[in-house]
């Protein structure tokens, strides 16, 4: 559940990641840049043209410049405090007093640069701001050309010129200023309110996302997930709270190359028995892509048209539901307005559909623990029955056999005591049976060996213990370090397989030898039991599978699943019989080994 909350989490912040690195400049920031970009491009030509252009006032203005660059990108980055603006007006106003001063003072023509700092405070602040800001940079610049420049007093004639000049250039250009910064903080606000609109509907539906993750995988049924589906999908695209009535929606499962119906709401009754191909339209396009597909002409789509709720629809939207591995089906939604899917609805529902995908595979994959763990207590029961059979033919039978031949000996000891040795001698050699069948019992219900010396010595083990109990000629083939590669719980599966086999060769193929051998294929484990029996007929065996009509080769082919191996039964009837299992030693080779025209 841990992943699974992770997996939730990532989509749900993937959904929400509509903001970007950068903050978008408002109109009054690029006003403010832009008079920059002209002053930096107007001074060095108005000082060209009166030929004051040094060195020194390239390099101011190259400094200007790098700190308005420096201001835009802080600004661009989200750091914009609320002395930013006040701050790098004051710097503005330092900047041209420094230009006038390096162009001559009192007889500089760059002036008119004092109005860049009282823009941007009026802009910022208002016209109030603009034209006290412009006054004080003004007298600013008049007491350091009066101090600087060495016209003495008389400076400030032509410094109250120039002051009656730029406060009526502040006063007209601040006019318009004012009506731009009203505008813009206009629009700013607006923008301000529509983005914190669009922000609460995206952490609701975000929230949405969340709790529908959680309730679908709160569940590990199958059906219950397939049920949930559509109902959660169709509520987390209500704006308003209530479902949308109009809205058509299915989960169709890919079962065989075929699209089936799983789940549906307002899909008519026939709609349900309808299965497709996915080989063209909508539907293929969606599962070839691996995206969204939205289509407006569904009157036309060669696979949609078979469904007849969607005969008043005017668009449909398609989603693909898979994962690395496996490809589940699709999920169509389908609605009257053509426009009802927007940009926003798209994005959620695929983001819906990925949880959507997670819950069915853990549904299914729970589903899938769920079979092996009754397979495997069947196979425990029918060992254990297995058991109680061999117990009740053999050993049990065999001790009731000595009871009554000691009884009869007791009899006959005072009447034949000759007789009575010999069927003492008689109770011995069935003890003796007994206890080799019981021992050989015990070997194939734990063998110890398996556990200590591997896969081949518990085969040769089980080959002596069939002759010395049964008689029978087994021949194992194989080289020590055969099965090194081969886990030690597959070696278990692979030895009760090769005994399930020996043991049904033993009973009914009436062979004189059977022969065990274990091979190396590449990545693959190979398995073969062969005798030289009757046989049988094989296809009589399978038609009986499903009814159980061959325990033993139940519990092969079951044993052979628990390995994700295969397994080959080669027989005719007087031709003996070859039983082929093939074990996959790596998780890649499990994918080949199944694949159809795969070589057992």
């Amino acid at each position: 559940m841990g992943l699974v909350a992770f997996t939730a989490e990532a989509n749900i912040i993937k959904f929400m990641d509509r903001s970007r690195i950068w903050v978008p400049l408002v109109p009054v920031d690029w006003i403010n840049l832009s008079t920059r970009a002209l002053v930096l491009v107007a001074v060095p030509l108005v000082a060209g043209f009166y030929g004051i252009l040094s060195t020194s006032l390239v390099y101011l203005l190259t400094g200007w410049a790098v700190f308005t660059l420096l201001i835009s990108l802080a600004q661009r980055g989200g750091w914009n405090p609320t002395w930013l603006e006040g701050t790098a007006a004051v710097i503005d106003i330092g900047f041209a007093v420094t230009t006038i001063g390096i162009s001559g003072f009192i007889e500089s023509p760059l002036w008119w640069t004092l109005l860049i700092g009282p823009m941007r405070a009026g802009l910022n602040y208002g016209l109030p701001s603009m034209l006290a800001t412009t006054g004080l940079s003004l007298a600013f610049a008049a007491l350091v050309s009066v101090i600087f420049s060495g016209a003495g007093i008389w400076a400030l004639i032509p410094v109250g010129m120039y002051t009656g000049a730029l406060m009526l250039a502040a006063a007209s250009v601040g006019l318009p200023v004012e009506q731009v910064r009203r505008r813009a903080l206009f629009v700013e606000r607006r923008q301000e309110i529509s983005l914190r609109l669009a922000s609460e509907r995206e952490r609701r539906w975000a929230h949405n996302i969340f709790l529908i993750a959680a309730e679908l995988n709160a569940t590990l049924n199958f059906e219950r997930v397939l049920d949930l589906a559509l109902d959660l999908s169709a509520r987390a695209l209500a704006d308003s709270g209530s479902v949308d009535t109009k809205l058509v929606s299915a989960l169709l499962l890919l079962v065989e190359d075929r699209l089936h119906v799983a789940s549906a709401r307002r899909l008519d009754h026939a709609d349900w028995r309808v299965s497709l191909t996915a080989g063209s339209g909508l539907i293929r396009d969606a599962l070839t892509t691996g995206a969204p597909c939205l289509s407006h002409d569904l009157a036309h789509d060669p696979e949609l048209q078979s469904l007849g709720a969607l005969r008043d629809c005017n668009v449909a939207l398609c989603i693909s539901l898979a994962s690395n591995l496996e490809t589940y089906g699709v999920l169509l939604f389908a609605h009257p307005d053509p426009r009802y899917f927007s940009d926003e609805r798209v994005e959620l529902l695929e983001a819906f559909a990925q949880q959507i995908t997670i819950a069915l595979q853990n549904a299914q994959e729970y589903q899938n623990l769920e079979q092996e763990k009754e397979r495997i207590t069947e196979i425990q029961d029918e060992t254990r029955k297995k058991l109680a059979r061999d117990l009740h033919d053999g050993p049990t039978q065999t001790i009731a056999a000595i009871t009554m031949t000691i009884n009869f000996a007791r009899r006959l000891i005072e009447r034949d005591p000759k007789a009575a040795a010999d069927e003492l001698f008689k109770v011995e050699d069935l003890a003796r049976r007994t206890t080799r069948e019981i021992r050989h019992m015990l070997f194939t219900l734990r063998p110890l060996i398996l556990e200590s010396k591997g896969l081949v010595a518990a085969l040769n083990q089980l080959a002596e213990k069939m002759y010395g109990t049964h008689r029978q000629n087994v021949i194992v083939e194989a080289e020590l370090d055969v099965a090194d590669g081969l886990e030690i719980g597959k070696q278990g599966v692979v030895f009760y397989i090769a005994e399930e086999a020996v043991n049904n060769a033993r009973k009914h193929a009436e062979a004189e030898h059977i022969w065990v051998r274990l091979t190396r294929r590449g990545d693959q484990f190979v398995l073969e039991v062969e005798d030289d029996g009757v046989g049988f007929n094989v296809g009589a065996i399978d038609t009986n599978y499903e009814q159980r009509g061959s325990l033993g080769m139940v519990n092969m082919r079951e044993r052979t699943e628990l390995v994700n191996g295969e397994l080959h039964i080669k027989a005719a009837e007087g031709e003996g019989t070859c039983i082929t299992v093939t074990v996959p030693l790596m998780e890649e080779s499990v994918e080949r080994l199944h694949q159809p025209g795969s070589v057992n």
